[in-house]
């Protein structure tokens, strides 16, 4: 099989690259290296030479169709994953942040549809908004999504990845597009990088290097974190389950965690003589930065139409990340 993986360079998608590598596949890459990193993929070459002659890279950017339309048309299955990523480069690039999310997208959509070839759609937890601590259930797919005003860039990411969902799902009505769309909480792993607010390999790096790990906020927040290994393996059966396609569907983890307590954790994994520091939201993050308190998914559904959900615990991912960022 011929796949294409935007932003294959990246954390997720030179994972999603190494599986369909491994099953003997085709695989097709385009990625601007915006924030994906060319290094993801010699890594992955250098483990199996014999990856070479399968693994065909395009250095460009979805924004040029042309590309995208020789690309999608060489190819049986798109999974798209390229797009402005993380607290941080969204902040610092909002303009380009939106184009790239809605316009890019929409290329995907339009060409999948002319040549009716299966997609999946990357989407992410952040369309659900703000929730406080006070909230104690999961957030299933069915949930309402609730934002701050639009002066309040931190929500620009959100709404340009909901208006995909909305744009996804058109296609998937009105032109029977067989598209699926995933919400990734919290994806961490070897790879990852620590340079857009990534906080798990932000931490580690701080802790390893023995250096304060740095806290935004109170560290009351919670989040649940998922190896990126089961999320490779939560999509790719996706795809292949006709029950998926006209879904959303959430793939996230299993444990909830404070992130004063995940800085304990890696303080004591690393055997850190870091200390654990706090800084406000305000020294840390424009003026127009709000953050969500809490984040946990339901992940039935998923289970209901794949038969697996992730289940890897923190600790695991943590010795995993750990070990990658000594090495």
């Amino acid at each position: 099989m011929r796949v294409l993986i935007t932003g294959g360079a990246g954390f997720i998608g030179s994972h999603l690259t190494e599986k369909h590598l491994n099953d003997g596949d085709e695989v097709y890459v385009i990625d601007d290296y915006s924030t994906g990193c060319k290094e993801n993929l010699d890594r992955i070459v250098e483990k199996n030479p014999e990856f070479k002659k399968r693994l065909f890279i395009t250095e460009n950017t979805i924004l040029n169709r042309d590309v995208m339309l020789e690309l999608v048309g060489t190819c049986e299955m798109v999974y798209h994953l390229a797009a402005a990523v993380g607290v941080q480069y969204i902040l610092d690039n909002p303009l380009s942040s939106i184009i790239t999310n809605i316009q890019g997208t929409e290329i995907v959509l339009d060409l999948c549809a002319k040549f009716k070839k299966k997609v999946l759609i990357a989407s992410t937890s952040e369309v659900y908004g703000k929730r406080t601590l006070d909230d104690k259930s999961k957030l299933s797919e069915t949930d309402d999504c609730i934002y701050g005003p639009s002066i309040k860039s931190r929500w620009s990411y959100a709404g340009a990845k909901l208006m995909d969902e909305f744009t996804a799902l058109a296609y998937f009505r009105t032109k029977q597009l067989p598209v699926v769309i995933v919400r990734f909480f919290n994806t961490v792993g070897p790879r990852q990088t620590g340079r857009y607010g990534m906080v798990i390999p932000r931490f580690v790096n701080q802790a390893l290097n023995n250096k304060p790990i740095t806290i935004y906020g109170e560290g009351t927040q919670t989040r649940t974190f998922t190896h990126v290994k089961e999320v490779v393996e939560s999509i790719h059966k996706l795809t292949q389950t006709p029950d998926a396609y006209g879904q959303v569907v959430n793939v996230g983890g299993v444990e909830e965690v404070s992130i004063t307590e995940l800085a304990e954790r890696i303080k004591k994994k690393t055997n850190s003589t870091s200390e654990i520091s706090y800084t406000p939201y305000d020294q840390a993050y424009p003026k127009d930065f709000e953050d969500m308190q809490r984040r946990v998914p339901s992940t039935e559904k998923l289970k209901n139409i794949i038969g697996f959900a992730p289940q890897c615990r923190l600790d695991g991912i943590l010795d995993d990340v750990i070990e990658d960022a000594r090495n």
